[in-house]
């Protein structure tokens, strides 16, 4: 029998200060790149966020590695490390408010391999509906995309929105071999600790193999690291993975839409970045997409209650 409960205001205050959190982490990689390559930030990230994790683990007498795990581990690590050399990489030719809006359409190719390789996770109508209206929001970012001055070039922007597409489609592959290998009953702990270690050695290699170790140790670079490191990658990941043990992980799915809207919030508050209008549209597509994929239950549940009311 399922334990996990309805989400409560509990929760939703955590999900809305974890959705703030990660709205704000590719704004603060852009906004000290020219200090530090956005690379090599995800490496030293995820190499600080592994040695407390690995403290943690060591303190709670968890184990690091396990013979049933260690395979699809590896492999989660990998295509977390392509997911966020894929982030670095966008952030270098297109803005953050794009980056988090491209990364989280990630449910939407979840479910959509899911309905392919799970028979228990076939998708509703809904969800169709908001798979298609995802795609047709993003579509419009890039078939009407205006190019605005003081803007990066038309070429580079598509590319960095790609990269960021390709980012969304890895971390859909985590979420589903973790979903499908033996990592579906592993402590989340040991799920999180394979990422940040494969992905701190091979993003940390392809920093040096691409030339992008120069920095500049300013205060803003120091403390974006801490905040990287610390608060994003190794404490919200946690916090995130406790929700998922004691709520249902369909309801706290639909909260996580506020991180693109943090995360434009945030790029054009602090980068001062400018906002196309086949952006906007596009992006208030791909929003709604994600509420009706991952809120179809509640929605449809809502639906139906509205049906059935009697008219007075």
């Amino acid at each position: 029998m399922d334990s996990r409960k309805d989400i409560d205001r509990l929760a939703i205050t955590i999900v809305a200060l974890v959705s703030l959190i990660w709205g704000l982490q590719q704004v603060f990689v852009k906004a000290v790149a020219s200090d530090m390559s956005p690379v090599l930030q995800i490496a030293l990230r995820s190499g600080i966020a592994a040695v407390l994790l690995t403290l943690v683990m060591l303190w709670r007498k968890e184990s690091l590695i396990n013979r049933n795990t260690f395979k699809p581990g590896i492999i989660a690590g990998l295509l977390f490390s392509l997911e966020f050399f894929f982030v670095g990489e966008g952030l270098r030719h297109t803005t953050a408010s794009h980056m988090v809006v491209f990364m989280y359409t990630a449910p939407i190719f979840v479910a959509f391999c899911l309905h392919f390789t799970v028979k228990s996770e076939q998708l509703k109508p809904l969800q169709w509906l908001g798979i298609i209206v995802a795609f047709v929001g993003i579509s419009l970012t890039f078939l009407l995309r205006e190019a605005e001055s003081g803007t990066a070039s038309a070429p580079n922007m598509l590319w960095g929105d790609l990269l960021a597409i390709f980012g969304a489609i890895s971390w859909a592959a985590t979420t589903v071999l973790v979903r499908k290998s033996s990592l579906a009953s592993a402590p989340a702990t040991q799920t999180l600790w394979y990422q940040l270690i494969v992905s701190f050695v091979v993003i940390f290699i392809v920093a040096i193999v691409t030339g992008q170790t120069q920095y500049s140790l300013t205060p803003s670079v120091m403390g974006n690291l801490v905040f990287q490191g610390i608060i994003v990658t190794f404490a919200s990941y946690l916090i995130w993975f406790w929700l998922l043990r004691q709520y249902s992980a369909s309801q706290l799915g639909v909260f996580t839409f506020m991180t693109p809207m943090f995360g434009i919030g945030f790029g054009v508050w602090i980068l001062d970045e400018p906002l196309e209008m086949s952006f906007i549209y596009g992006a208030i597509l791909v929003m709604l997409g994600i509420v009706l994929v991952n809120g179809h239950k509640r929605i449809a549940s809502g639906i139906k209650l509205v049906l059935r009311k009697p008219v007075s």
